[in-house]
């Protein structure tokens, strides 16, 4: 009977729970009791939900005992049960954590809400969603301003710029590590240990670093302890390479059936080659030579050593790349203190065969308060292990060019494989890598902070950081005697260089927030010494009996052999300050000036003061804007101007430099090298030996500074569900330190350093998101973000005026972009005779040859007749990012672009002619869709010849191609398992993931080789795929 009971109770409460109402209501804010639009109200458990309209109103059905959740980005969530109500008015909180979020900008923080610089704020989790042991090339078109550039190289190493290219000398920018200066060694950084990125771009923000600013700065802050328990986080993923498009080139027999057009092409007989091959053709029916038959010879050397074979040599040099990390994390925190510890491992074997990047990083941060939390002491330092075995140099070219019928070993492996007579003297690419693996370099590297923070009274706080980067390096690089068809060399060689870089960053500041009714002051004092010495050694020693690893050191060779070693450095002496203002929470100022004095410049301009402004107004937070303040959450127009300097020039640079010669015999032509200055001033003339001169002096040197103007929007709608930026700025660069290349033509001792070129750079950016949640629970954040930059020298001292492009004379670089394309315009080939007769004197010219536009209407083709003809930067650069999340599944994509950007497509130079490059080298396919009369007539392809008569490896159009890209950068899929489930295994977080990189390209019609982004012969850009997991505890 109890049971029975029971039974109908339960019944009941299910028919209850089960019973739908109308539930109706209003969501407003509870800061100003306006509504709120677009808040989602979801029943808790089901799919069924709704939105707030323009009013704040809401109607869905919902259980009788259901429980509904409102939700509303930058606001707390809130969960209401229905309890049998037909009408819930709710009430949100504004989030705290979205109000007063914090951002590292410039030896102390700010409110975001505050910040009137150009100053990005990156998305790590985005980031983290990459694969990536360069948390820099993770970044990658993610934003606005600023281009990185890499290929598939293991180590992931990436070139960065900022706003374009700004200076003839170093364009690199500076990073911030924990409030430690650096410039370089980004892939060294574990990117499991970075909390936030901060960049900054305009000269406004970034001039609180004064001197080495000029190219933007990037902050990067690490993972510190929270309160709460002991949190316990490891991470895994491997990694899948593979490199799924290559330049399609020749077989054995696509090669001889070359060679045969390129000969009858220009009338040689094809039999006459010396490479053995031997061709039968005969007369076709419309009077063209046609290939009937093709035989090579059974052994290709005389020694009969090597059989004709059908290699393929990429295959020969490649392999899957696979990568492995593993990251563990140990972090707590108290009321007193927090500390942070990681280790972590990397691996990455590349894609050319024995090529390896291996890190193995450690990493703590702690902080301590004392005395009553007026004093906090802490640090954060890493360690880092890295060694790598970089490829050979231009491994990957020449696997393509090496000829298809050469062996990779002889007949009995006794030997490599090698050219024969008749072939051009190339390496064989599988002896260069196999002699390579052993070439690995080691790098510790120690960087981090110790510091100490005072806070006497409340919000004044004097804080003392010293820094340190320490690097050791070391790699022997090791040669080996061969034999590889003609080509021989019994050198054997070891080569050992060992540095030690030390840097040290003193930095001293004192900040004092305070308020005056409506009036908000942030102040900063501060003094910074810097100091960097480099310390470089090396030797060699030939003539080894033996030839393996362990036993080829110096000290064992019986040979030639060289110890050499050099010493530099130099100091930066620092003093700064910043005030930023605030009134009644809507006009926001700030005033930044630094003084810098380097050991670089000469006593007359050691130092250098670049000072900067902002000016901020929350046009939202005016009394006229009230009737918007319902959509409209922020808009704040911001203006800023800035200096920053550049001191990027050889240590020495203001000194004249003599170097040793003394007793400097060489033993090839046994003769002693003679110079023509006596420092002890006892005699003149040409001594036996002695010094000569290296470098004249220029002691009146002075800082390059760059100009910045910037004009910024920022912009919500909906409480930040639909958010935004707008940049425009002015970048000038003046006194451009460069070292001319011209030394030759002056003489021995000419190099010299001077200051006198100028840049312009200026641009649009723009950023727009979207994010909120679907009434069936889907949760979005979609960005994007474009951005353009225009280039152009503006100045250049007369002396060098013509070495960065154009016809040596009147037509230069000045008002152009640097680096733009000079050379000759190419019109297509000529199809007929007639066209042929036509055309104005080029030697050379001929049926299916490149014509050349007369482009000085002299009737002549010479180098009168280049011009400018193309632009490597591109016109828009733009990245679109895609996050989705449904109960327990997320999804991250991301696309990035360039459009109309000009790209030298120097792999044509081997795909398109026989003879333009390399002769009898290996060539790509799309020389046998070449031009030809009969066979191919509508071909833009040059007719094959057996010489370039036409001076067709002349820099023109030809080589000049489209390389605008749209790539799936990324594609990620996580699996979150339920808390019920892990918290059965004791954990606290369970998260499964697979992801893909440079899943596809979409490209130009106009570009005719693999990858737009790397047209030349680099490192492949693979495509990756990853397996993964992240576990908390």
């Amino acid at each position: 009977m109890k049971n029975f009971i029971a039974l109908i109770f339960l019944i009941m409460g299910s028919a209850l729970n089960a019973q739908i109402i109308s539930v109706q209501g209003n969501v407003k804010s509870a800061n100003d009791g306006e509504p709120l639009i677009g808040v989602n109200v979801v029943v808790q458990g089901d799919a069924v939900g709704t939105i707030t309209d323009f009013d704040g109103n809401y109607t869905l059905n919902a259980p009788l005992n259901g429980t509904l959740v409102f939700s509303y980005i930058g606001y707390d969530d809130q969960v209401i049960k229905v309890e049998n109500r037909k009408t819930i008015n709710v009430e949100l909180k504004e989030s705290s954590l979205l109000l007063d979020e914090i951002i590292a900008v410039g030896y102390r923080t700010e409110r975001k809400a505050d910040l009137t610089g150009a100053v990005s704020i990156v998305k790590v989790d985005d980031m983290m969603s990459e694969s990536e042991n360069n948390p820099m090339k993770a970044l990658q078109g993610r934003i606005p301003g600023m281009q990185v550039s890499a290929d598939g190289n293991p180590s992931g190493a990436a070139t960065i710029r900022i706003r374009g290219i700004g200076t003839l000398n170093n364009n690199d920018p500076l990073y911030i590590i924990d409030g430690v200066p650096t410039t370089s060694g980004m892939h060294e950084l574990n990117s499991n240990d970075i909390e936030s990125i901060q960049v900054l771009r305009d000269a406004s923000a970034a001039s609180i670093y004064g001197s080495r600013a000029a190219n933007g700065v990037i902050i990067v802050t690490t993972k510190k302890g929270k309160k709460g328990k002991i949190n316990v986080d490891f991470s895994s993923y491997l990694t899948l390479s593979k490199y799924t498009s290559k330049i399609d080139v020749l077989g054995s027999k696509d090669y001889a059936k070359a060679l045969w057009k390129a000969s009858i092409n220009s009338g040689i007989d094809p039999n006459s080659n010396n490479l053995g091959i031997i061709y039968k053709d005969e007369l076709g029916v419309q009077g063209n030579r046609e290939l009937k038959n093709i035989w090579f010879p059974e052994y290709l050397d005389s020694e009969k050593t090597m059989k004709p074979a059908n290699t393929d040599w990429f295959d020969e040099v490649t392999q899957t790349g696979i990568a492995q990390s593993h990251n563990l994390a140990v972090s707590n925190g108290t009321e007193k203190g927090n500390y942070f510890f990681s280790l972590g491992y990397y691996d990455n074997n590349g894609l050319v065969k024995n090529t390896n990047f291996n890190r193995i990083s450690a990493r703590i941060n702690t902080d301590y308060k004392l005395i009553d939390d007026i004093v906090t002491i802490g640090e954060n330092f890493t360690l880092n292990r890295t060694s790598e075995v970089l490829q050979p140099y231009q491994i990957v070219e020449a696997a393509l060019i090496a000829v298809p019928f050469i062996p990779v070993r002889t007949e009995d492996g006794s030997n490599w494989g090698g050219p024969i007579g008749g072939l051009p003297d190339r390496q064989n690419p599988a002896r260069l890598v196999d002699d390579n693996k052993y070439n690995r370099y080691r790098h510790w590297r120690l960087f981090g902070n110790t510091y100490l923070n005072i806070e006497p009274i409340k919000k004044l706080n004097i804080r003392s950081s010293f820094g340190l980067d320490y690097s050791n390096f070391y790699k022997r690089s090791l040669t080996y005697s061969y034999t590889s068809g003609y080509l021989e060399s019994d050198k054997t060689q070891s080569y050992i260089e060992q540095a030690h870089w030390t840097k040290w960053t003193w930095t001293n500041t004192a900040t004092y927030d305070f308020e005056i009714g409506n009036n908000r002051f942030e102040t900063l004092l501060g003094m910074e010494m810097f100091r960097q010495e480099d310390i470089n050694f090396s030797s060699s020693s030939e003539g080894f009996a033996l030839e393996t690893p362990d036993y080829m050191w110096p000290d064992l060779g019986t040979g030639k052999s060289v110890g050499t070693g050099s010493s530099t450095g130099y100091s930066l002496m620092s003093y700064f300050g910043k005030i930023s203002y605030a009134y009644d929470n809507k006009y926001l100022a700030s005033v930044t000036l630094r003084h810098d004095g380097s050991s670089r410049f000469g006593k007359n301009n050691r130092w250098g003061t670049f000072p900067a402004f902002n000016l901020g107004w929350k046009i939202n937070e005016e009394s006229f804007m009230s009737n918007t303040r319902s959509w409209l959450t922020d808009l704040k127009l911001r203006f800023g101007w800035g200096q920053t300097g550049n001191q990027e020039i050889a240590n020495t640079a203001i000194y004249d430099i003599y170097v040793s010669d003394y007793g400097k015999g060489d033993p090839t032509w046994n003769a002693v090298w003679g110079t023509g200055y006596d420092l002890n001033g006892t005699g003149s003339g040409v001594l036996p030996s002695g010094f000569k001169r290296a470098q004249l002096a220029n002691p009146n040197l002075k800082w390059e500074t760059t100009t910045q103007t910037n004009l910024g929007l920022d912009f919500g709608l909906f409480n930040h569900a639909l958010y935004g930026s707008a940049e425009y700025y002015i970048k000038k660069t003046k006194d451009i330190l460069y070292s001319p290349g011209y030394a030759a033509i002056k003489g021995e001792g000419a190099n010299k350093w001077y200051n006198g070129a100028s840049m312009e750079n200026k641009g649009f950016e723009f950023t727009l998101g979207y994010r909120g949640t679907t009434v069936f629970g889907m949760s979005y954040d979609i960005t994007g973000n474009l951005s353009t930059n225009s280039n152009k020298v503006t100045h250049l001292p007369e002396s060098v005026k013509n070495s960065y492009g154009g016809n040596g004379t009147y037509d230069n670089i000045l008002g152009r972009p640097l680096n733009s394309f000079y050379g000759y315009v190419a019109d297509g080939i000529f199809k007929s005779q007639e066209e042929v007769d036509e055309h104005v004197k080029q030697s050379g010219k001929g049926l299916g040859r490149i014509r050349y536009r007369d482009l000085n209407n002299d009737g002549v083709i010479n180098d009168q007749d280049r011009t400018w003809i193309g632009n490597p930067y591109p016109d828009l650069s733009y990245g679109i990012n895609i996050n989705l999340g449904y109960k327990d599944f997320d999804l991250a994509m991301y696309f990035q672009g360039l459009q109309n950007v000009d790209v030298i497509n120097t792999v044509k130079y081997t795909t398109d002619f026989w003879s333009v490059s390399d002769t009898r080298s290996n060539k790509g396919r799309r020389l046998l869709k070449a031009w030809d009369p009969i066979t191919n007539p509508k071909s833009d392809i040059p007719a094959l010849a057996y010489k370039d008569d036409n001076e067709e490896s002349r820099f023109s159009t030809y080589y000049v191609e489209n390389g605008s890209f749209l790539k799936l950068r990324n594609v990620q899929l996580g699996y979150t398992v339920p808390q019920a489930l892990t918290q059965k295994a004791k954990l606290s977080r369970l998260r499964l993931y697979v992801s893909a990189q440079n899943l596809f390209t979409i490209k130009s019609k106009n570009f005719t080789g693999v990858d737009p982004e790397n047209p030349a012969w680099g490192y492949p850009i693979p495509l990756t795929v990853t397996f993964g997991l992240n576990v908390s505890f």
